[in-house]
């Protein structure tokens, strides 16, 4: 009988799940999707192949569920450091930052090649998890829109472009110590690109004593 990690089935399979997903995260920094085999991640990861057989029958499912839980823990941080400021602008450029910070961090092939890798159903999956970063960012538009923070727009319109400036990984992918600088200019450059009025000409400003 495989030796249970933990005080339980359940903290057994969490830790298993959360051991995998380390070595899964490493190696696709350092060799990308199309080279993964479950085998491999599972020897990095110190589990049994049966294990993890067990859990995700191939690396597609893998992959998902790497996806999902990866998203879902960037999605709660997202959101509490966006609802940590009040000002719109401000919202804007934290959530510009953290996108841009993660997108430095994150070696998920871009849309077109992960699509071509995986079957339409699993790519589906995967793409789902954007839109609750897409509402937020929508959201976070049309409010600094109602606040006079920025000038009126189509939304519909903005989001998308702004969305494909912070998933540019030309941005990021530049020398570890150019980094900080480069997402600088990003995040100032999506400020510049909605418009962004002064606190002090915006109409939501206090007037000066």
């Amino acid at each position: 009988m495989p030796k249970i990690i933990g005080s339980s089935l359940g903290e057994h399979r969490r830790q298993v799940r959360e051991k995998v997903f380390d070595a899964l995260r490493n190696q696709l920094y350092e060799r990308g999707f199309d080279a993964i085999t479950l085998s491999g991640v599972a020897a990095e990861a110190g589990v049994g192949r049966t294990a993890i057989y067990n859990h995700f029958p191939d690396r597609e499912h893998l992959l998902v569920a790497f996806v999902e839980d990866e998203v879902s823990r960037y999605v709660t941080r997202l959101t509490d450091a966006v609802d940590a400021v009040d000002d719109p602008a401000d919202k804007l450029a934290v959530f510009a930052r953290l996108q841009l910070e993660t997108l430095a961090d994150y070696h998920l092939p871009p849309g077109a090649t992960l699509a071509s890798a995986l079957a339409p159903s699993s790519y589906r999956r995967i793409a789902a998890h954007a839109d609750p970063i897409g509402r937020m960012l929508t959201g976070i538009l049309e409010e600094g829109m109602r606040r006079g923070r920025w000038p009126q727009q189509d939304v519909a319109v903005l989001a998308p472009m702004v969305s494909a400036a912070l998933g540019a990984r030309q941005v990021v992918d530049v020398p570890p110590e150019e980094l900080p600088q480069a997402i600088d200019l990003a995040v100032a450059f999506v400020s510049r690109a909605v418009g962004v009025i002064p606190r002090e000409a915006s109409p939501g400003a206090p007037a000066p004593g």
